[in-house]
């Protein structure tokens, strides 16, 4: 637990030889959650969702009607967490600083709380071939990212099952893998629809890579000015979070199912409250939200792993 912001620590504030005293001068990342995640508003202990299987093939008919059977489906439980935190200050040392600094501390938890969420919200593509979930409970009990995911039909899930590859980004592996997510298959292994509104989404160190694929309409990577198949098919999404666990995995997604099935909860958006400590008169600014985040399917994204 850090100490209390008093005189001892904070000297240097109660002179005036200081020119300028700077707080809080960088920028931060920017938000991410309302681009990659459908948010829902909840005052539920945990969210819960849920899916049935589709109908099979009609087969012929031959005097009698077959009997279908629809298989279930996987749910998933989201379960939003707290967090809090606070700042306590000596009252003497606000009372007698020289500089326009503390002036702001409830806004500053407010960025400090966004700060934390978009930290989680990045550990949906960070962790995404894990199942070290921070929020969720799963049935299927894979990762988001896996060559092991199942259905409850018993059928067969050799082909389109897969969304988990270790290729680095290039233009070949680009083109590949939107081939892949054209086949991903549903509960009784059918190919489904993928619309075409295909996306990247990779770290910083990438940007560079993901810009020549996306944006070169002839003559990438040959002298014979050939038609880039790649060219405008792609929204690139840089995502600066995703190189602080590793500077080569990246993904491509579906934005309309990426936006229907990767969920963030909001239960109690960021509040703050200001009081005094009665016994010491040191005054205390304090941050509560509860959040969490989960998917409900994992046929909107594919993610290379890249040693």
């Amino acid at each position: 637990m850090a100490n209390p912001l008093d005189r001892a620590s904070f000297v240097e504030l109660l002179e005036t030889r200081h020119r300028e005293v700077a707080e809080n001068k960088y920028k931060q990342l920017p938000k991410m959650r309302d681009q990659l995640f459908r948010v829902i508003n909840s005052d539920s202990a945990w969210e819960s969702f849920y899916n049935v299987g589709s109908i099979p093939d009609i087969p012929k008919f031959n005097g009698y009607l077959t009997t279908l059977g629809i298989s279930p489906g996987y749910y998933t439980k989201v379960e939003p967490l707290q967090f809090g935190g606070q700042i306590i200050s000596e009252r003497r040392l606000m009372d007698t600083k020289k500089y326009p600094v503390f002036d702001t501390i409830a806004e500053g938890l407010i960025e400090a709380a966004n700060r934390v969420m978009e930290k989680y919200a990045a550990n949906q593509f960070n962790h995404a071939f894990s199942t070290a979930f921070d929020f969720m409970e799963s049935e299927e009990g894979v990762s988001l990212c896996s060559s092991s995911h199942t259905t409850k039909s018993g059928t067969s899930t050799t082909y389109g099952f897969d969304n988990s590859g270790t290729s680095a980004m290039d233009k070949t592996s680009v083109a590949a893998t939107k081939i892949i997510m054209k086949q991903f298959r549903n509960d009784i292994s059918e190919r489904i629809d993928t619309d075409d509104d295909f996306e990247l989404i990779f770290p910083d160190e990438l940007e560079e890579t993901a810009f020549e694929i996306v944006k070169t309409p002839r003559g990438l990577d040959t002298a014979a000015l050939n038609e880039n198949f790649n060219y405008g098919r792609y929204a690139m999404i840089p995502y600066s979070r995703l190189s602080d666990s590793d500077t080569n995995n990246w993904f491509m997604t579906l934005k309309s199912r990426r936006m229907k099935d990767n969920i963030w909860i909001n239960a109690i958006a960021p509040e703050t409250k200001d009081t005094v400590d009665w016994d010491t008169y040191a005054l205390k600014q304090a941050i509560y939200m509860v959040c969490g985040c989960g998917f409900l399917g994992w046929q909107w994204v594919y993610g290379h792993v890249v040693s």
